[in-house]
């Protein structure tokens, strides 16, 4: 049998795992030395690097029945779902488009798996590991990884780190991270400082996703795994330099209003917030200026108000971007109904649903910083212009005349017309039926289970796994007043995102996922 250079590797990784380092530490720094005095070419990962490469280089129309066999033999899931993390971060390293939404979509796909009979658990990953190879090989697979060994800087701060991401020099600033990283959060903290100066819902997602994908493959992974965020910001900062005026007066922003309100406070505000406050609060953030917005969280924060509540407002405001939402038009041509994928309310809710997870495990500041930046986003959303009207209604969906027009009041009634309104791609009748279902306070959870169906076996534009994870969390941490709205938004998303497929722009179910209910005998 040959022995490839890349199996030599992981067999020296598994050696200096057990003397101690750690295959993450070890890897990371370059030290898995091929041949004696040879420094690694390829970032490896020990124990694992036989399952990272399988996936990182096995064609899409032969990875699934090998998958499917090692599943069948004992693979576990968590397993599987840890080497597919690696696996993408080397071969796109936070900067494919596409790349990174695939990572994004592992952890809420190993979540979602926990909600399913065992027969059908491996379902989510595997769509999202076709998607994975799709891609992959797409860039060339293992030739044009772009992780590599690299050596930690010799010294420096988060601010040297925030520099190099500023100048667009991504080696440098991947280095800088490994040589600040004493622990996890200490890697995460660094990572934000690049986060805030690049904010959109890609560099707020991609940090939260990395870091919580260390419960999955270790917390000795999570310089490899956040590298892909210092290098996704500074790509970024690097692409933007014919605009680094515009740039600069947005980076201003921030740091001002943490002055201004003598943020952060050494601990959390514990002031609880009423429920007319959040409706005011969220309607603040919606009919603001990013600017504005940014300010108002910042004084609720320095007014001691729990950041838990102030999340939660955000939250909702994101919530009702996508509720409120009209078709985009060309005169009185409507051009598109798209409340899934990019639409500004999943990108708005994503990007908040990650800055307050980030909030419970980061520092102080940027606890705060986090916060104000969800704010500053959805007011940004919210003003985005279309055909030189707004692109809100006043009122949020379900209207009370599509809300009358639902007789059923029997669950099982309901969640059959769900469906059916989701297939048909009535978005303003799955918003109403929804809703008639939350008013007649039938369980929830076979709502989530008709609605987790759709984002397994749609393509979403990439968006399935998140937005349903998102809405899962904002809904366990809204209060009962306003968490069903949040059901009600992913009802219309999932109704508009029903049959398209970002992957190859076809009509039909996520590829990848036909295959694998095949291959697991479920339907």
């Amino acid at each position: 049998m040959s022995h490839t250079r890349r199996d030599f590797l992981a067999d020296v990784g598994k050696g200096m795992l057990a003397a101690g380092l750690g295959t993450g530490l070890a890897t990371e720094l370059g030290l898995c030395p091929a041949l004696a005095g040879e420094v690694a070419k390829d970032l490896t990962f020990g124990e694992l690097e036989p399952l990272v490469a399988l996936l990182q280089e096995t064609p899409k129309t032969k990875l699934m029945p090998i998958l499917v066999e090692k599943l069948n033999a004992g693979l576990e899931l968590k397993r599987l779902t840890a080497a597919a993390a690696l696996s993408n971060a080397r071969t796109f390293g936070g900067e494919n488009y596409f790349g990174f939404h695939t990572f994004m979509a592992l952890v809420p796909s190993y979540q979602m798996a926990s909600e399913l009979p065992k027969e059908k658990a491996a379902l989510p990953l595997l769509k999202v590991l076709y998607r994975n190879a799709h891609y992959a090989q797409e860039v060339g697979g293992h030739k044009n990884e772009v992780l590599k060994p690299m050596t930690p800087a010799g010294s420096g701060t988060p601010e040297d780190l925030r520099k190099a991401i500023h100048s667009g020099d991504r080696a440098r600033a991947e280095q800088l991270l490994a040589a600040v990283a004493k622990t996890p959060e200490d890697a995460l903290n660094a990572a934000l400082l690049g986060v805030e100066d690049t904010h959109d819902v890609h560099t707020a997602v991609m940090p939260w996703r990395a870091y919580a994908m260390l419960d999955i493959v270790g917390k000795e992974h999570a310089v490899t795994l956040l590298r892909q965020s210092v290098r996704q910001c500074a790509k970024q900062c690097e692409s933007q330099k014919g605009r680094i005026a515009e740039m600069e007066a947005f980076r201003k922003i921030l740091p001002s209003l943490l002055e201004k309100h003598k943020l952060p406070k050494a601990a959390a505000g514990t002031r609880k917030a009423d429920d007319a406050w959040m409706e005011q609060m969220c309607g603040t953030i919606l009919t603001s200026t990013q600017s504005q917005a940014g300010e108002a969280v910042a004084m609720a924060l320095a007014e001691g108000f729990d950041p838990e509540h102030v999340g939660e407002a955000i939250s909702m405001a994101a919530n009702q971007l996508l509720l409120r939402q009209v078709p985009d038009r060309e005169g009185k041509k409507v051009i598109s109904f798209r409340t899934h994928g990019d639409a500004a309310g999943v990108h708005a809710s994503d990007a908040t649903n990650a800055w307050r997870n980030m909030a419970r495990v980061s520092n102080p500041r940027n606890r705060a910083a986090g916060l104000i930046l969800a704010a500053m986003d959805s007011a940004r959303s919210a003003g985005f212009k279309a055909g030189g009207a707004t692109n809100y209604m006043k009122e949020p969906l379900p209207h009370v005349a599509d809300l009358e027009k639902v007789i059923a009041k029997d669950a099982a009634t309901l969640l059959k017309e769900l469906d059916g309104a989701i297939r048909e791609n009535d978005q303003m009748r799955a918003a109403a039926v929804a809703q008639a279902y939350g008013l007649q306070k039938h369980a929830a959870r076979p709502m989530f289970d008709l609605l987790l169906q759709f984002a397994i076996s749609e393509d979403g534009r990439l968006h399935s796994e998140k937005y349903y994870r998102t809405v899962s969390e904002e809904y366990a941490t809204t209060r009962d007043a306003f968490k069903w709205r949040q059901v009600v938004a992913l009802a219309r998303s999932t109704a508009s995102m029903y049959g398209y497929s970002q992957f190859d722009k076809r009509e039909g179910r996520a590829p990848g996922y036909e295959e694998a209910c095949k291959l697991l005998k479920v339907t």
